[in-house]
C-alpha cells in the first residue's frame, strides 16, 4: 500500500535513521483520566521528547536525507516555535547551518531555545507573513526549506511516534492527536493504516485555528484568513496538502475545542498526572474531557501530549485564571 508517497518500508527506514538520536518516549497509563473519560487512557509523552516536542522526529529525518550540496548551503524553516527548535537542534547535530523565521509574537522561551540550539532567528510578522518571509530568505541565500508539516520526509519521521504506540500497546482502539498543519496527526494515521491496524485516529484543533477542519469541509487543503488561539503550536494559517490527503482518507475526523477547554486540560494534566504540557499538547485531552470524540470504552485510548514547551509567563497567567 502507498499513502501519499509513503510506504511502511519508508516509515521504518525513517525510524531506523533517527533511532538513537531521539527518545522513545514513554506511554503512561492514567487511572484518573481513565475514570473521567470512561475508557483505559494512556498518554504518549512527546512533551518529554528532545527539544520538548515531537517535531524533532520529522526535522531530523529530513536533515539526514539532505544531499551534500544542500547540507553545504544550509536550511531554513518557519515556525511558531517547536519546529524551529527541532530544526535548529537537528541541523546543529548534522553540522548544517539553519535559519528560522518566527512570528513577531512567538514565545520568548521558544525563540531563546531556537537560538541556543544554534539557529539564526528572524522575527517577522504574523504566521502568513512569516511564511512569505522564509521563502524570500531561502531564495536569496539558496537555503533548502524544511517545511514544518507538508513534506513526506517530515511525515515519515513523525510516524515513528505512531509506530511506537502500536508496538507498545497493540490493543489501542483510538489515538487522539493535536492538529496544526497536520504533520503529526497524518503521520500517525499513515502508520496505523500502513500497519494494517484497526485504530481510530482523531485530530483536534482550536476553534481559533481550524485550518484542517475547514479543509475537511471544503474537500481540499485550504488556507484560513485569521488565527487566534492560545495554542501557538496549532496555529499555522493553512493545512498541509499531503497531511490533508492522508487524514481525509485515514482519520475518523477533526474536532474543535475552545481555548478555555485547552487550558482546563492543561491544568488537569499538571495537577493529576504531574505532566507539563503547553496548550498545543493538551488539545487532545480537552476534546476527550468535553466528550467530543466517539470512543470504544473497551479498548485503550491514547492521547498524544505533543509538546511541553510552555512559556512560564503565559503559564502563570493561565494558572491565575487570566484571559487567554
Amino acid at each position: 500500500m502507498i499513502i501519499a508517497d509513503l510506504t511502511l518500508n519508508r516509515l521504518n527506514e525513517a525510524r531506523r535513521r533517527i533511532e538513537g538520536m531521539v527518545h522513545r518516549t514513554p506511554l503512561l497509563h492514567s487511572q484518573t483520566l481513565s475514570a473521567r473519560i470512561g475508557a483505559p487512557v494512556w498518554l504518549k509523552c512527546e512533551n518529554l521528547q528532545k527539544t520538548g516536542a515531537f517535531k524533532v522526529r520529522g526535522a531530523l529525518n529530513r536533515l539526514l536525507t539532505l544531499s551534500d550540496e544542500e547540507r553545504a548551503r544550509g536550511v531554513s524553516t518557519v515556525s511558531a516555535g517547536n519546529h524551529a527548535q527541532a530544526v535548529a537542534w537537528a541541523a546543529t547535530s548534522a553540522d548544517v547551518s539553519s535559519t528560522v523565521v518566527m512570528m513577531e509574537h512567538a514565545s520568548p522561551t521558544k525563540v531563546r531555545a531556537s537560538r541556543e540550539y544554534g539557529a539564526e532567528v528572524i522575527l517577522h510578522g504574523d504566521a502568513s507573513a512569516a511564511f512569505h518571509k522564509v521563502q524570500e530568505v531561502s531564495d536569496e541565500r539558496g537555503l533548502t526549506f524544511v517545511h514544518p508539516f507538508d513534506d513526506a520526509d517530515v511525515v515519515a519521521g513523525h510516524a515513528s511516534c505512531g509506530l511506537e504506540i502500536l508496538e507498545d500497546l497493540p490493543e489501542t482502539g483510538t489515538i487522539v492527536v493535536p492538529v496544526g498543519g497536520g504533520g503529526l496527526s497524518s503521520s500517525i494515521a499513515a502508520a496505523a493504516a500502513l500497519s494494517g491496524t484497526e485504530v481510530d485516529v482523531w485530530g483536534v484543533e482550536p476553534t481559533g485555528a481550524p485550518a484542517m477542519h475547514a479543509s475537511f469541509s471544503a474537500g481540499q487543503a485550504v488556507q484560513i484568513d485569521q488565527v487566534n488561539t492560545v495554542a501557538d503550536g496549532l496555529g499555522p494559517p493553512m493545512a498541509g496538502a499531503i497531511n490533508y490527503e492522508i487524514l481525509s482518507q485515514h482519520a475518523r475526523g477533526i474536532v474543535l475545542v475552545e481555548d478555555s477547554e485547552i487550558v482546563s486540560a492543561m491544568m488537569v494534566l499538571l495537577e493529576r498526572t504531574k505532566l507539563l504540557a503547553e496548550p498545543s499538547g493538551a488539545a487532545g485531552l480537552a476534546a476527550l474531557l468535553q466528550g467530543k470524540i466517539e470512543i470504544d470504552q473497551e479498548r485503550p485510548v491514547v492521547i498524544v501530549i505533543s509538546g511541553g514547551n510552555a512559556d512560564l509567563d503565559q503559564l502563570a497567567r493561565l494558572v491565575q485564571g487570566e484571559a487567554c
